[in-house]
């Protein structure tokens, strides 16, 4: 298949349960058992979930109890998020042994560009398995990942052989894998999405493709060019190392509903008091104050407003939370409230120019 667009060799590597896996590696008592890493009360919610918890269909974001009624046995553990990015950066620095275009996603997953490599080696899938292994010698922990010509089409391809696989989609691969995907497959789609594409006769990728732009355009608007896109392997974002935050928030969810306004003014004081500390270790500012407040109901609230200057300051951070809480009338109990900044000061656009040459590097092994 001929592509008229530059071709590169992407790699999407995405560590197994990662919480999970790292809580069983530290304690091998909880191996081969249910675990998920999160709250188990009432108000709880599981940020991740082992292998054998997801059998029950247990899965991340689920609340606490839910999750303990779909699997009695569930052993709950707390997060540990210093040890998770120690555990990250160990990862990292295998990533950065054969390239330094690496884009990590989270802490748990990252795309890396190998067209040309610090190994001199043209095969991403061997590239792939060395990774792999590196991981696993270093920190005990398996990961999967997915090979191809973008990102779109690597991301896809990392879930198929989890946990502790890898599938490589071949450039003259890629427009019949493209076909055979199911909707819920293609990344950017959905629960939602993927329901309204149903009803319009969407079910695969092939019958994506046959949408004209304009059908697309109509009925899901700016998505409708993306979809159109990348369903014809068309993905052209570059890997990215050096990923700008867009904002910086922090947000606390109560053990109890608040309907005092007085109450939720000291549970802003200390969100104001974390946002500026991680404010202050990014060094980095904002412009626009966003208020977050999510409703006994679960309905979600956001309320903004962008100052004239840029603010990393506790006291100026939570004077303008303040403001954007007594906007308007509250009409719930609030369980979660949440402050992020964006419009920050370290927004710059940075134009690099597109190596054709990239694509000559497909006529060795993939």
């Amino acid at each position: 298949m001929d592509f008229n667009f530059p071709l590169r060799k992407i790699i999407h590597v995405d560590m197994d349960a990662f919480y999970a896996s790292v809580e069983q590696h530290d304690n091998p008592d909880l191996k081969g058992k249910p675990i998920a890493v999160g709250g188990g009360s009432k108000r709880g919610v599981v940020s991740a979930a082992s292998y054998e918890a997801r059998k029950f269909g247990v899965r991340s974001a689920m609340a606490g109890y839910i999750a303990r009624k779909n699997c009695p046995e569930l052993i709950f553990v707390k997060p540990r998020f210093d040890r998770y990015n120690e555990v990250s950066k160990q990862v990292r620095s295998i990533f950065f042994e054969y390239t330094d275009l690496v884009e990590p996603l989270s802490l748990d997953e990252a795309y890396l560009d190998v067209t040309e490599n610090k190994k001199g080696n043209p095969s991403a899938t061997l590239i792939a398995k060395e990774i792999r292994q590196k991981i696993l010698d270093a920190t005990g922990l398996t990961a999967s990942a997915g090979i191809s010509i973008n990102k779109f089409i690597a991301k896809v391809a990392s879930d198929y052989n989890k946990p502790n696989g890898q599938k490589t989609v071949n450039p003259e691969e890629v427009i019949q894998f493209l076909e055979d995907l199911d909707i819920r497959k293609f990344y950017g789609v959905g629960k939602v999405t993927a329901e309204k594409m149903y009803k319009l006769g969407i079910f695969t990728g092939k019958d994506l493709k046959q949408k004209s732009l304009e059908f697309l355009d109509g009925h899901f608007g700016k998505s409708g060019k993306y979809y159109y896109n990348v369903v014809r392997g068309i993905h052209n974002s570059e890997v990215k190392p050096h990923r700008t935050p867009k904002s910086v928030g922090a947000e606390r969810t109560f053990s109890e509903n608040l309907s005092s306004e007085i109450f939720m003014l000291e549970k802003l004081e200390n969100i104001s008091s974390e946002l500026e500390r991680r404010l202050k270790k990014s060094e980095i500012a904002g412009k626009t104050v966003t208020l977050k407040i999510k409703y006994s109901d679960f309905t979600l609230q956001t309320r903004s407003k962008t100052l004239p200057y840029y603010v990393a300051d506790k006291d100026l951070i939570l004077e303008t939370s303040r403001e954007l809480l007594y906007q308007s009338e509250l009409y719930n109990s609030v369980r979660l409230l949440g402050i992020s900044l964006s419009n920050l000061n370290n927004e710059k656009k940075i134009e690099k120019p597109v190596d054709e040459s990239v694509s000559v590097q497909l006529k060795f092994d993939f």
